[in-house]
């Protein structure tokens, strides 16, 4: 009896999802981890199948099945599952046969690792566009400098104010395409690391569209119990307004009746943003209703220089991006016809430089 109590508190303490099974493949027990994965209590389950607890998926049944009536173990690798009152999952899952009316069942996440692969990945890109942009920048700001120069001097030596005319066109061109490439920069300047209020943001954010957009409905969805962050109020006011902008103008675009921006603060904690881990971390959702973002880009959608509207330059969200990057968090998006979600991620660790 003490062995069995022993390893009950060891399988509560686990972090995988663990359920044991009765061979008719109904729920007879699980671990405090496989009701937060599964967002189920162990009242309201226990002694009903697993595929009714999962929506009526039959293929893991199958699976199952096979290895209780083989007795051997059997492993599947991103298996989508989708628990009663719960969003589609991503999981790892191994069933072991205990006995012919006993199943352990081990299930692992793997939407948030495939998430941190990508997040890994469009950092690395991120970092190596950055390098080429300067480089570009260097070679594209050098000529500019001269072609102005000569302009200038050119206007000098000319009497007829038509031709000077052409000359002044020259110098604001070359002046447009200057701040072009800074801008594809990013930021040049330290941020500055002093308590921020996110919902002070937002706000101020909501305010500006409110004056441009008024035919967009904004709503509030905070959670006032979030604490401020450490970052640049500025430039959070930036990064948020990049993309809520980018929102705005992606709705009166395609004409979405209805348009509504919903802004939202969420916590999340123990979350994993690149390679660290962190204790908590503050979540800034900028949801529309809009057409969504197509296939083609959003691979691409945080590139300077890569736009879905023919006016627009592609650079806000690759500044945002780096604003972001800054404040050590990042920027995702998931899209699809009428619903498009941004998601600011930035942890709310004090820093220690």
């Amino acid at each position: 009896m003490q062995d069995t109590t022993m390893h009950q508190r060891l399988l509560e303490h686990l972090t995988t999802a663990v359920l044991l099974l009765d061979g008719q493949l109904n729920v007879r027990w699980m671990n405090p981890a496989a009701e937060a994965l599964l967002a189920v209590s162990l009242s309201r389950v226990q002694g009903i199948g697993l595929n009714t607890m999962l929506g009526g998926d039959e293929s893991i049944d199958g699976v199952l099945a096979k290895a209780r009536d083989a007795f051997h173990p059997f492993t599947q690798r991103e298996a989508r599952i989708t628990p009663l009152n719960s969003v589609p999952l991503t999981v790892d899952y191994t069933v072991t046969p205990l006995s012919a009316t006993e199943l352990l069942l081990e299930i692992e996440p793997r939407d948030r690792l495939m998430q941190i692969s990508r997040e890994e990945a469009l950092t690395t890109r991120q970092e190596t566009i950055k390098v080429l942009a300067r480089g570009l920048a260097h070679e594209v700001k050098n000529p500019l400098g001269g072609i102005r120069g000569a302009a200038q001097l050119l206007e000098r030596d000319l009497d007829n104010p038509a031709l000077r005319e052409y000359t002044h066109i020259i110098v604001e061109e070359v002046d447009r395409l200057r701040d072009m490439v800074d801008s594809m920069l990013g930021p040049n300047y330290i941020v500055k690391h002093e308590p921020v209020n996110i919902h002070k943001v937002l706000e101020r954010v909501r305010s500006l569209l409110i004056a441009e957009h008024p035919n967009v409905d904004i709503q509030r969805d905070y959670d006032p119990s979030l604490p401020e962050l450490s970052g640049d109020e500025s430039q959070m006011i930036q990064a948020v307004l990049n993309v809520a902008r980018n929102a705005v103008q992606a709705m009166n675009d395609a004409q979405t009746p209805h348009a509504t921006l919903v802004l939202r603060t969420r916590a999340r904690r123990q979350f994993t943003l690149g390679a660290e881990r962190h204790r908590l971390v503050s979540e800034v959702d900028v949801i529309d209703n809009g057409p969504g973002i197509p296939n083609t880009l959003q691979e691409t959608l945080f590139y300077p220089m890569v736009s879905g509207r023919a006016e627009g330059s592609g650079l806000g969200l690759s500044i945002a991006q780096s604003i972001l990057h800054q404040h050590q968090g990042l920027i995702e998006c998931d899209s699809r016809p009428g619903h498009t979600e941004f998601r600011l991620l930035i942890p709310l660790e004090k820093r220690h430089d």
